[in-house]
């Protein structure tokens, strides 16, 4: 895709992080890549007050360019796109129920079927580290394993998806299902999917929001519709 747009694309977004919730002020910041090797937030720039050029390109050797710093947690983005080819956008976000469960240092469990839309049974809380170090990429990407979001102990959450659109919409429906546990929680502790459950969903979710065949030879197996 054209530079530009995917310029105007990482603002759009930025600014639709603060719009849904999931952020405030100059806390997190999200990445998208590109040909040269990925675009993403400046730091400490209020997203109201930035244009599309304002936003960082990143080579994958750390060097930058732009009118501003990129964000401080750019290596942990960077780590993300060199590990996970799939990945074709990156967000963090500080936001409120994922950052208070993240405060307390907790994986979130199969309490709800739609933890598997995250890739697994679990979405996993990576051991705390100082932001935008080394430490803090190499414990995210260990929580990530087979896993597209975790949360950041005493920190926030981390999600990726193909691209910026879709990472937006994982990041709000993470956070959704943060507020979620966090509620049930108030009545004691949720009952928890088991593993015959969660690997059923799990499989039926490699198949969730694609077109549906047109040819009759896939009739036997339509995609799953879930709620």
């Amino acid at each position: 895709m054209n530079e530009n747009v995917l310029r105007e694309g990482l603002l759009a977004t930025a600014r639709s992080m603060a719009a849904s919730g999931l952020n405030a002020g100059t806390a997190g910041n999200a990445s998208v890549r590109c040909a040269r090797g990925f675009l993403i937030t400046p730091s400490g720039r209020p997203y109201e007050d930035c244009s599309s050029e304002d936003m960082s390109l990143v080579a994958m050797d750390g060097s930058w360019s732009g009118p501003y710093a990129p964000s401080s947690e750019w290596r942990m983005h960077r780590d993300i796109f060199v590990a996970r080819p799939e990945a074709g956008a990156v967000l963090h976000a500080h936001s409120p129920f994922a950052t208070a469960l993240a405060c307390h240092r907790r994986d979130i469990p199969a309490f709800h079927y739609m933890i598997a839309r995250f890739g697994g049974d679990s979405i996993r809380c990576a051991p705390y580290a100082t932001f935008g170090t080394q430490a803090l990429s190499a414990a995210a990407l260990s929580a990530l394993e087979d896993r597209n979001a975790c949360l950041l102990a005493n920190h926030g959450m981390l999600v990726f998806g193909e691209d910026l659109r879709h990472t937006l919409a994982l990041a709000i429906e993470f956070e959704t299902l943060c507020e979620q546990y966090w509620r049930a929680c108030q009545l004691g502790t949720p009952v928890v999917l088991g593993p015959v459950e969660m690997a059923e969903v799990v499989a039926r979710f490699k198949s969730y929001g694609r077109a549906k065949a047109a040819d009759a030879s896939n009739a036997a197996n339509p995609p799953a519709e879930l709620d």
